[in-house]
């Protein structure tokens, strides 16, 4: 066994023995590594497998806590007793998907099919991908070229190739002060500075991306106009003119992540409709299908495509034939747009969950919406309540997961309503409201 695994099991078995409780702080990983004479790399790596188990989760310029290793307070939610009710990931599947999808797939079956199927595909694809996608992606009177789609293994690697052609190592890029988390782990592997942007509660605001950009250029930037994740915001009309002459002004180019945006049938155009010049449009399928299918798209102005294909390229992010052709497929059958309504009403029950279990709570969202925010209530701390949530069997996500930039880590959760059924969802929420009006020292005290 590799020995970061051996020393992970140690601190495994310190926590399912109660010597670490929920809510406990591990050592700054430096500090770990010379308690076990470790490196650097290797107690990097340890931290990472408990992350990776569920037992920690980390905040940044917080450090490290334990999460919990079996829940200890509480009745379980789910059975088997102990099992884990996931209110982190967000993949929605609603029911019938899979019949839906199975039909999709005769075609496939033909060798004729199957044989150029299985050929490699380049990242712009094939002309009939193009154009189904370009179609799918048509919204409030706007519609791609179907020549400016590319296509990449997912909508992570569809992100990570426009960041990574847009800006090199040491650059700068702007960002919402609170954003996707994924951004986060691109930049940082791409060797990219992020900058948080402030927003109000129609999105990134235009004079902060403005003096952003002043006070250092920036090389472009990343925001998610409709259904923000994680607030569920959607910025309206006058924001998305007033942000794309920005852009025209600034000679810079936006990443806009629409992969959440098909909950919205009536969202404005986007960004890409009113700056086509300085916008890359990034989906992808793994929401509005299934989290199995994994194709991303990127709608590039012609004078960035050839870097962001390189990108593709050079990062092995490009797509697979299989899914380009189911992908195109299913969109030209009517499967992606039925699954999507089917979504949308699943969104719109699970919120109206969360308005009954979570009645009074500070909560940001949309009615149409997968997750919502809570700013939690004094003296709750994120740390100590995902702990307390943990030791009942429900995991959620950290406010500082999602913030960018220095200060003290929010007070606040997201919750991400698809994964669980519905009355499990419920009973969930129900719980997390018994914990939030309780006091944390008598949630974690046993």
């Amino acid at each position: 066994m590799e020995h970061y695994r051996q020393v992970a099991d140690a601190v495994a078995a310190d926590i399912a023995a109660g010597r670490l409780r929920p809510g406990d702080r591990l050592p700054p990983q430096r500090a770990f590594a010379r308690r076990h004479g470790l490196a650097a790399s290797t107690a990097a790596r340890v931290y990472r497998e408990l992350t990776r188990r569920g037992l920690v989760t980390g905040e940044v310029g917080r450090g490290t806590f334990v999460r919990a290793a079996v829940p200890a307070a509480g009745p379980p939610l789910v059975e088997p007793a102990g099992a884990r009710v996931d209110l982190e990931l967000n993949y929605p599947v609603v029911a019938g998907q899979a019949e839906r999808l199975a039909g999709g797939l005769a075609r496939l079956l033909r060798p004729d099919v199957l044989e150029a199927a299985l050929r490699p595909v380049p990242a712009a694809g094939t002309p009939g991908a193009r154009a189904a996608v370009a179609s799918l992606l048509a919204r409030s009177g706007w519609a791609p070229d179907p020549g400016d789609v590319l296509f990449t293994g997912n909508g992570r690697q569809a992100i990570a190739g426009a960041v990574a052609a847009l800006a090199a190592a040491g650059d700068r890029l702007g960002v919402e002060a609170r954003t996707y988390p994924v951004i986060k782990g691109v930049a940082a592997r791409l060797g990219v500075v992020l900058v948080p942007v402030e927003g109000d509660g129609h999105g990134m605001r235009p004079d902060a991306l403005a003096e952003a950009h002043r006070r250092a250029p920036l090389a472009g930037v990343y925001l998610q106009p409709t259904l923000h994740n994680p607030t569920g915001a959607t910025m309206p009309p006058p924001r998305r003119a007033a942000l794309a002459e920005t852009l025209e002004r600034l000679a810079l180019t936006a990443v806009e992540d629409a992969v959440w945006a098909f909950l919205r049938e009536d969202a404005p155009a986007p960004l890409a409709a009113l700056a086509p010049g300085r916008v890359v449009l990034v989906d992808s399928l793994s929401k509005r299908l299934a989290p199995g299918l994994t194709l991303g798209f990127a709608v590039a102005p012609r004078p960035l495509a050839a870097r962001i294909a390189a990108a593709l390229r050079s990062g092995a992010w490009l797509p697979t034939g299989y899914a380009l052709e189911a992908a195109a497929g299913w969109i030209g059958d009517g499967t992606v747009a039925e699954v999507g309504r089917a979504k949308r009403a699943d969104a719109a029950a699970r919120q109206l969950i969360v308005a009954e279990r979570l009645a009074g709570a500070a909560i940001t969202t949309d009615a149409r919406s997968y997750f919502c925010w809570w700013d939690l209530p004094e003296p709750w701390r994120a740390e100590t309540f995902v702990a307390a949530a943990a030791r009942r069997g429900i995991a959620v996500t950290p406010g500082a997961a999602f913030t960018v930039g220095p200060g003290a880590a929010p007070s606040a959760v997201r919750i991400g309503l698809a994964s669980p059924p519905p009355d499990v969802l419920g009973r969930a929420l129900g719980a997390l409201a018994e914990i939030a009006c309780a006091a944390p020292e008598d949630v974690l005290a046993d």
